[in-house]
């Protein structure tokens, strides 16, 4: 007998190399779900507790990995409650393959129960969809799915398959031909611009090098690392892009933008030259607009030509997968004289002796002193705890910043974070997704008490596949920051930013099965979350910390990096 379209379904995933599945079923993809259970020796299905958290963790998953994560959901709320993780993969390049299901063919466009227009709803934030009406086309259309969502810039791609396509049958003679036939063109870098490039870095008397997520997405964190050496250059990471550089090199700045260091923000408003690479100049980086990098020649090397210009006009621009691109770039410099080096290296001593100073007078510092347990306390002792070596996903919000700021991240694909879209509730399910991807690594869901009881509900799923992530809650009672724009910008003005009722967490994780702890007192800070790491199992922390404590440097919302904030100047 012929198979059916859930069967060709199944295979051609497992021929993309799938291993795991993060889903939900649903009348509409039964007939997946079926044709998935026969090959539960082959594909691992995790059913998570809401859509939503599936794709969080698919995005984890991927974004530990580097490999297409995958999700499966039934029509109509299955399919909308997926919509903020595909957005969030959008604004983040995370390769995912979202298989949603859909009413029968004969049934769309009749309002019929759970229907919806999927394929419409999703034209924004994903990079291709697909509404699949011929079974016999199914197995191209995933190969070409799992194609598009990992090359040039991933992204994700939704499959809408209808319940009469997956239960249709197809000759597997037609299928076993299937192969997806179109042969990339590869774009090499552009020679002449790399020599402009490598001239302009050359001769730069105040360079910084920024570098965001597309760093990470393209493995060129050695050929980042090699180029930046050469030249004794100043690095910036944006926050997806921190990892692509270590953050303890005496080369790095540590983080630009909004909440990013003195010194980082005020190299960029000086500089004579700034190289983005694998970087969209949001808006959280370069704030207003007009004041952005005032003196210097934008260079933009960028796998998406689409982003040249799109806020900041470059001056040079290089189209190309950045790991091309930066070792191009390597060749280049390396081909100069030897003395041009190192004078280019001397000429850069002043521009390092003011970095330097702006590194000395404003520190990330905070006081650490009373018998309130600081955030920032929080994030320090998890980096000595851990020696810098976990993978930490967070929420977002004030506690995101921190750990942006203080846990010392050294290698690509250790910071897991809602970065584009800043969506709350990302955390925890991403955490599970990045510990099935990393099995023999520490994974830390760094969450905030708001973010966390959005997503809560997926303990069950850690507890259930035995996953020993551990859940450390920033409790200070507060959606902490708006509270804080409330604080600075709106009068204190608190409008609907309590959270002071909320449940027990240490009740709550134990009545998961999860392990339950609590520090409140500064004494205590090191012994709980040393005990919480190693504990065998799923744990949850919760660190009741100083309810009105501020990020540090702010640079507000419009406003130029000379206007920033800092703790002495609050």
């Amino acid at each position: 007998m012929m198979p059916r379209g859930a069967e060709i379904l199944i295979e051609a995933l497992l021929r993309e190399g799938v291993e795991a599945i993060f889903g939900y079923p649903g009348g509409a993809v039964l007939h997946i779900y079926d044709e998935l259970w026969r090959a539960r020796h082959a594909i691992k299905h995790y059913l998570v507790r809401h859509e939503q958290a599936a794709v969080h963790m698919a995005e984890g998953y991927a974004r530990a990995c580097g490999r297409v994560g995958v999700v499966l959901v039934t029509s109509g709320p299955g399919a909308t409650n997926a919509v903020t993780g595909i957005a969030n993969a959008y604004m983040d390049s995370t390769p995912l393959v979202v298989i949603t299901g859909q009413v029968p063919t004969s049934l769309i466009g009749t309002d019929a129960f759970q229907e919806i227009d999927t394929v419409g709803i999703t034209r924004p934030c994903v990079k291709h969809n697909y509404l699949v009406r011929d079974v016999s086309e199914l197995a191209a259309v995933v190969h070409e799915a799992f194609d598009l969502a990992r090359s040039g810039r991933p992204g994700p791609v939704v499959i809408d398959v209808p319940k009469d396509v997956s239960a249709a049958r197809c000759s597997f003679s037609r299928f076993d031909h299937v192969e997806f036939p179109r042969r990339r063109k590869v774009v090499e870098p552009d020679r002449r611009a790399l020599r402009a490039v490598a001239e302009a870095l050359i001769n730069a008397e105040r360079p910084v090098i920024y570098v965001g997520g597309g760093v990470i997405n393209a493995g060129a964190t050695e050929e980042l690392r090699a180029v930046v050496e050469e030249l004794r250059l100043p690095v910036t990471p944006t926050l997806m892009g921190l990892g692509a550089f270590p953050t303890g090199h005496p080369l790095c700045l540590g983080m630009l933008g909004m909440h990013g260091t003195y010194a980082a923000n005020m190299a960029v408003a000086e500089s004579d030259l700034l190289l983005a690479v694998g970087a969209r100049f949001d808006d959280r980086v370069t704030g207003r607009l007009a004041s952005f990098a005032p003196q210097a020649r934008i260079v933009h090397f960028d796998i998406d030509p689409a982003q040249f210009g799109k806020t900041v006009v470059p001056d040079l621009v290089v189209a190309g997968d950045a790991r091309a691109s930066l070792a191009a770039l390597l060749t280049e410099i390396r081909s100069r004289r030897r003395a041009e080096l190192i004078e280019s290296v001397c000429r850069r001593t002043a521009w390092w002796d003011r970095i330097r100073a702006w590194q000395r007078l404003y520190p990330l510092d905070y006081d650490a002193v009373g018998a309130e347990i600081r955030p920032q306390q929080v994030v320090a002792e998890l980096g000595r705890l851990t020696t810098g070596e976990a993978i930490i996903c967070t929420d977002v919000g004030q506690h995101q910043m921190w750990v942006a700021q203080l846990y010392p991240f050294n290698r690509a694909r250790q910071l897991i974070t809602s970065g584009g879209l800043g969506t709350m509730g990302f955390g925890l399910p991403a955490a599970i997704g990045a510990q099935l991807a990393c099995p023999e690594r520490q994974v830390i869901a760094v969450v905030g008490d708001g973010g966390f009881q959005m997503t809560n509900q997926e303990l069950a799923t850690a507890v259930q596949y035995d996953l020993p992530i551990k859940v450390v809650i920033m409790n200070n009672r507060y959606l902490g920051m708006v509270r804080q724009w409330q604080e600075l910008f709106y009068d204190r003005t608190y409008s609907e930013v309590d959270l002071s009722v909320a449940p027990d967490f240490v009740k709550l994780a134990e009545a998961y099965g999860a392990g339950g702890f609590r520090a409140t007192h500064p004494s205590e800070l090191s012994d709980v979350l040393q005990a919480a790491l190693g504990h065998d199992g799923v744990a949850v922390v919760d660190v009741r910390v100083c309810k009105e404590e501020n990020v540090y440097p702010i640079v507000p919302a419009g406003a130029s990096a000379r206007e920033m904030i800092t703790r002495a100047q609050r």
